[in-house]
């Protein structure tokens, strides 16, 4: 029943490489934009818009966002021209541009867990430990690091989760090209619409049951850390 084939494989592969790279790519960008949302100081307009921007993807149709993307990225695009003009090849359909549009996408579900992470910390914490001496590095790794790790580990559960079941900015902009831009979600389309429910059956079990397993984890995450600052 649970037999993969080697174009399953090869989504398989693809998506959990997009994933990680999403993932690792996101706490490195989502951290600064995290703490400036929860501490820094902006006109309250400067910091609205910034997180509207952030949350955008979250009520943006997958297509729209996957659209514009195309737009940019490909060969007629600002930036795909641009690239080509370097001599260099456009960004559409390949796997460098789901990256850059899976970054996007995900964006708001990197940002959010370590704003509200950040935000239950306050300041108090750094300013203490910047009174003692500590520099602004060893204030992040020795103080907000080890305060915030739920939120990192839910940023980075939800993230890399989140980029397992994408599908509408993926198709837009890559295709579904075997090994470079297929990844599960389009795969399980392609058998549904070739009316292959067998194998489509087997690889959305896997995601149902991974997408629950996610879940659960972030939850007792979440209540494990709420019981701890009770």
């Amino acid at each position: 029943m649970f037999e993969l084939s080697p174009t399953d494989w090869m989504a398989i592969e693809v998506t959990l490489k997009l994933a990680l790279y999403t993932t690792l790519i996101l706490l490195v960008i989502a951290t600064p934009i995290a703490w400036w949302l929860a501490n820094g100081r902006a006109p309250g307009g400067l910091r609205t818009t910034v997180q509207a921007l952030v949350a955008l993807p979250l009520v943006l149709p997958p297509t729209v966002l996957g659209f514009y993307l195309l737009v940019l990225l490909g060969p007629a695009g600002p930036v795909g021209s641009t690239l080509e003009n370097m001599g260099l090849n456009h960004l559409a359909f390949t796997f460098q541009g789901i990256l850059i549009a899976s970054v996007i996408y995900s964006l708001p579900f990197a940002v959010q867990p370590l704003q509200q992470a950040f935000a239950n910390l306050g300041r108090r914490p750094t300013e203490i430990a910047g009174s003692l001496g500590a520099g602004r590095m060893d204030r992040f790794f020795t103080v907000i690091l080890p305060m915030s790790r739920g939120g990192f580990i839910v940023a980075a559960t939800l993230a890399f989760a989140h980029t397992l079941g994408e599908f509408g900015v993926i198709l837009m902009l890559g295709g579904a090209i075997p090994g470079e831009t297929q990844v599960l979600s389009i795969l399980i389309y392609d058998h549904a619409e070739a009316m292959d429910f067998a194998s489509a059956h087997r690889l959305s079990l896997g995601l149902l049951i991974f997408a629950f397993v996610v879940l659960f984890v972030v939850y007792a995450i979440n209540r494990r850390f709420d019981t701890v600052r009770l």
